[in-house]
């Protein structure tokens, strides 16, 4: 039975990992991997199910690589096993965060993306993908035009917002960043926090994971600063405050129309249509916000 057309359980069945019977529970959650807890006597390992989805840009060697590293800096669970349709880590006891979690322990979230950002480049192995936001939205746009999406007719507009947030952001220092920071990707085990799911990983701007940071679990303007002067270790300045802005609203931006396109390809149970409507109205104010600020 191939890798293709064997059931889950199956393919988590075959890996030459246990060390006798198994059971296999699901782990909710997940929007872009079909995840599984395997209990093998007395240990646990996440197993992570799913070959590359080019139209989102996740590469499965890539999201390796991220992994090892990430594991190697000790920033995630270690690889404990893979080949091209799963990968095998080791199991975190602990709480997975919701955004108020983030909120409330933001000093120990931002240090945890700047070890990140500091530390896993010096941990990678061979070839790593770039992520750009604004050619993943232009790419993005590509894509929902040829599927004719609702979102289709608002595209042209959307493409423009994306050129000036573009110009805003400006020349970029390079890291190489998580770029999917939601709450549930930060497990606390009660000592330390963990970041997990490194399928989007790749060189980036550091503001980037800064503004998903932000977008993602509810940051207000106070927490903006407080993070910015917590990364950077100096006094925000206005300069920053706009760069920053204007990639908060191209994360947000990336994130709608990354749901538009899942609304056709993914076959996941999720529902996208709502987080498309969500996110979209979040973009929607964030841009205004930003316009506002330009105009002061």
């Amino acid at each position: 039975m191939s890798a293709h057309t064997a059931d889950p359980e199956t393919l988590i069945r075959v890996l030459p990992l246990w060390r006798g019977p198994i059971d296999i529970a699901p782990l909710l959650g997940g929007i872009t991997n079909k995840n599984y807890i395997v209990t093998d006597g007395d240990r646990r390992v996440v197993v992570r199910l799913g070959g590359d989805i080019p139209v989102h840009g996740v590469m499965r060697f890539n999201e390796l690589a991220a992994s090892r590293a990430a594991g190697a800096a000790g920033v995630s669970p270690k690889v404990l096993y893979s080949e091209p349709m799963a990968l095998a880590l080791e199991f975190i006891s602990g709480r997975t965060y919701e955004a108020q979690d983030v909120r409330a322990n933001r000093r120990r979230c931002v240090d945890l993306v700047k070890r990140v950002h500091r530390e896993l480049a010096r941990h990678l192995r061979g070839p790593t993908l770039a992520f750009n936001v604004f050619h993943v939205i232009r790419d993005y746009a590509h894509t929902l035009a040829d599927d004719q999406s609702r979102i289709a007719p608002q595209l042209p507009p959307l493409l423009a917002a994306s050129e000036v947030l573009e110009k805003s952001v400006g020349p970029i220092d390079l890291v190489f960043g998580h770029n999917d920071l939601l709450a549930a990707n930060f497990i606390d085990d009660g000592h330390r926090l963990w970041l997990v799911d490194w399928d989007y990983a790749g060189w980036n701007s550091p503001l980037f994971d800064l503004g998903g940071l932000s977008s993602n679990n509810g940051f207000d303007a106070a927490d903006d600063d407080a993070m910015l002067e917590e990364y950077f270790e100096t006094a925000t300045t206005d300069a920053l405050r706009r760069r920053f802005k204007a990639m908060l609203c191209a994360s947000l931006l990336r994130e709608a129309l990354w749901s538009f396109v899942s609304e056709s390809r993914s076959t996941i149970d999720f529902d996208y249509v709502a987080y498309s409507d969500e996110n979209m109205s979040r973009f929607e104010g964030a841009w205004a916000a930003f316009q506002q600020m330009e105009k002061a």
